[in-house]
């Protein structure tokens, strides 16, 4: 009895440390490729804790070796954007001004009553109500709701207010995002530009760099606090 306890106390130490290694994500913000590694980890883990016959060292290296290949596949998501597509997915828009994108709902495996569940739980209770819905990599839905509409009550105080638009990301993590840049109808040169004018130097040095269609920018260096700045509206592609 002794021995089972001991080695439960193992184990959950190694576990614990595992997790910890993997960061602070719950459940639902976790990655595929960080779900089916828990789902892994919680099997590994409960077979030395009940099989005397099983060496301790038969649970601990597998658990360790897991938690590498979860700093490896972390660093290479970081450091490929195709990587990352690839193991992460990316992020798909259900919901545009012109209603449900029923193509993406095909792609993503989606029906009506799942984005209507979705967007209830965001506080939405009709899609007349929403100007975007992104499906993100982790499973979660973000919306982006029309102007009058939206939390600070514009509606309510019938004011004017100008259309909402989602913003382009150029720049992340010192990558650029060649993909919005073309979708933004601007160039590696213009992007550049737009970093020299902010005090940059070169895209490495952005942590982030988005800009929507009614001109407004925001930027963020790898050192150094955010600031919002005004650009030209963009022209993206439809």
């Amino acid at each position: 009895m002794l021995t089972i306890v001991v080695r439960s106390i193992i184990i959950y130490v190694i576990v614990l440390l595992v997790f910890r290694l993997m960061g602070k994500r719950q459940i639902g913000q976790m990655q595929p490729f960080e779900l089916v590694l828990t789902l892994i980890i919680a099997d590994l883990a409960t077979i030395p804790m009940a099989e005397v016959s099983v060496p301790v060292l038969h649970g601990i290296i597998p658990l360790l070796t897991l938690s590498v290949l979860h700093f490896v596949l972390t660093m290479l998501t970081k450091w490929s954007v195709i990587f990352s597509k690839v193991v992460s997915g990316k992020p798909v828009i259900i919901i545009n001004p012109k209603g449900l994108d029923y193509k993406a709902m095909k792609q993503l495996n989606l029906t009506t009553d799942d984005i209507m569940s979705a967007l209830r739980n965001c506080g939405y209770f009709s899609i007349a109500q929403v100007q975007y819905a992104i499906m993100e990599t982790n499973g979660k839905v973000s919306v982006l709701p029309k102007a009058e509409y939206a939390p600070a009550t514009n509606g309510d105080l019938q004011l004017d207010v100008n259309e909402s638009f989602v913003p382009i990301t150029l720049v992340s993590e010192g990558k650029l995002m060649k993909n919005n840049v073309k979708f933004a109808r601007l160039d590696e040169e213009r992007v550049q530009e737009i970093i020299l004018n902010q005090g940059g130097q070169k895209v490495k040095d952005v942590l982030l760099l988005c800009i929507d269609k009614s001109g407004q920018a925001y930027i963020q260096f790898m050192k150094g606090e955010g600031k919002s700045f005004e650009y030209q509206s963009l022209e993206v592609e439809a």
